[in-house]
C-alpha cells in the first residue's frame, strides 16, 4: 500500500501545475473530494506503486483518505498522478485506517509503501493463492507465461505468433 504524507495546504499556479490545480497539501476545511483532487499527483512513484491497489493520505498524524487506485497515469518531470476514487465509511480499507495513526513512521520523503493484510488479491497466474505485494507469487508470472507459450506451441513458435501480431504503439 502507498502512504503519502501531506503538508499544510498551499497555493500552486493552475498554469503551471500538471493537473491544472490551483492547491495542494491538507487543510481541516477540506473535504473528502477536495483531498482527493488537491492530492491526487503529482507525485515520484517507484515501479512498485504499479502493483498497488490502495493509497493513504496522512496530515497532522492522522490518516485523512483511503484512496483505490484505478491506474497510476504519468505527468510531465517522471511523476504520476493517481486515478481511481476515495473511499468512504463502509470500505474495508477506509475503516482500518482513516481517522488512525499514519501506519508508518514519518520520515523525510513523504512517500512510503507499506505491506497491508487490505491489499490481498489473487495470483495472476491463477493457481488460487493469495498475493500482498506485485502480481504473482514468487516463480509464478513464469509458469503463466509458460502455460501462455504451451498454448501456441514451442518457444519458437510462440516467438513467430507474436512477431507475426503484435503492433508496436504509436509514438505520442
Amino acid at each position: 500500500m502507498i502512504h503519502i504524507a501531506l503538508g499544510p495546504m498551499r497555493y500552486v499556479n493552475p498554469k503551471e501545475d500538471q493537473l491544472g490545480r490551483n492547491h495542494v497539501g491538507w487543510d481541516p476545511a477540506m473535504d473528502d473530494e477536495a483531498l482527493f483532487q488537491a492530492n491526487r499527483g503529482c507525485w515520484v512513484l517507484g515501479e512498485r506503486a504499479e502493483k498497488e491497489q490502495y493509497a493513504l493520505l496522512s496530515a497532522d498524524g492522522e490518516v485523512r483518505l483511503a484512496i483505490q487506485i484505478d491506474r497510476l497515469v504519468p505527468v510531465t518531470g517522471g511523476r504520476k498522478a493517481i486515478e481511481g476514487r476515495y473511499l468512504k465509511p463502509g470500505d474495508e480499507v477506509h475503516d482500518a485506517y482513516v481517522g488512525g495513526a499514519p501506519p508508518v513512521a514519518s520520515h523525510r520523503n513523504p512517500i512510503a509503501y507499506f505491506e497491508s493484510p487490505h491489499d490481498a488479491r489473487m495470483c495472476q497466474c491463477g493457481c488460487g493463492e493469495s498475493v500482498t505485494t506485485g502480481w504473482f507469487l514468487i516463480g509464478h508470472d513464469q509458469k503463466a507465461l509458460h502455460a501462455r507459450v504451451a498454448k501456441i506451441g514451442t518457444v519458437r513458435e510462440f516467438i513467430d505468433w507474436f512477431d507475426n501480431t503484435y503492433v508496436e504503439p504509436a509514438a505520442e
